[in-house]
């Protein structure tokens, strides 16, 4: 999505979105990454896709929608880095993904993956009959040999109700390998009242490997066990970091490190995300 952020009293536009985040992390620690999406036509879906590619995505898989174009996002953030959001993404290209033309080639590429990755908010822009689609996708993957990541990445103004985005959570998780929950959005979207809690429940539908996201106190890892952050930061802007965390952890655990390694890698991308303004801050001498 298009992403306008406050600059004062100015705004500026970039660029962002949960699973194309951690896409971008991922192709900058040096992974072979497509991203399937759609776009438009119009000049700013072609300027997108030109700077993905530019930071070493493959955009083979983007497909082109010939009327509608990109969504668009704008954050506030408070004095502590905490954000909000608008959005305006009811017509965007990719809630029109599975009914492209290329799209059963695109499928076909991705189901050889050796990570597939997607969000909750991935499934909330699409319609049901696509989401079966992904969920598809996600068995190929894995009969192959492959690994599912999926983040439940919860926002509420794009689900009919909390029940329909339980549901399609629980149906996600059932497919997945590596859970990558956030515990606030746990809480608010089933009521679960520690973090422990929220690795059952993920655990108990058959993701093997959760790591429950704690926000500023750190994660708690598959083994049950409490990984703090290196250091106590005062955030400039806290968009993006989770989606910095998965694609540190993903990026470390693809690399064979263990769970442990890999979050305290995440706990460092996300630190580095949060000093930034923007969901992805441009790549700098300082990128972990």
């Amino acid at each position: 999505m298009l992403e306008l952020s406050r600059r004062g009293e100015d705004c500026q536009l970039g660029y962002g979105g949960d699973t194309l985040n951690t896409a971008i992390h991922l192709a900058r620690h040096g992974h072979d990454v497509a991203y399937m999406t759609a776009l438009g036509c119009d000049p700013l879906s072609v300027e997108l896709k030109t700077k993905w590619a530019a930071e070493g995505l493959d955009t083979a898989l983007v497909l082109e929608h010939p009327t509608r174009s990109t969504g668009l996002y704008a954050i506030s953030n408070d004095a502590t880095g905490e954000r909000s959001f608008s959005y305006w993404r009811e017509s965007s290209a990719a809630r029109a993904l599975f009914e492209l033309r290329g799209i059963s080639a695109a499928l076909s590429v991705a189901e050889l993956a050796d990570l597939l990755a997607f969000s909750l908010i991935t499934l909330a822009i699409l319609p049901q009959p696509a989401r079966e689609a992904l969920f598809a996708l996600c068995q190929r993957v894995r009969a192959r040999g492959g690994i599912v990541a999926f983040d439940g990445n919860y926002r509420p103004r794009l689900w009919n109700s909390p029940e329909e985005a339980r549901q399609t959570r629980d149906a996600a998780i059932a497919v997945a390998d590596i859970g990558l929950p956030t515990f606030e959005d746990e809480t608010l979207l089933s009521g679960e009242t520690d973090a422990e809690a929220v690795s059952r429940h993920w655990s108990g539908l058959g993701c093997t490997e959760t790591v429950v996201k704690l926000g500023a106190d750190g994660c708690q890892l598959p083994s049950g066990a409490i990984l703090p952050p290196p250091e106590v930061l005062s955030p400039v802007d806290t968009s993006g970091a989770g989606d910095a965390f998965n694609g540190g952890y993903l990026a470390a655990r693809m690399n064979g490190s263990s769970a442990a390694k890999a979050a305290a890698d995440g706990h460092r991308l996300a630190g580095w995300c949060v000093m930034r303004n923007g969901a992805i801050p441009p790549r700098d001498e300082e990128y972990p």
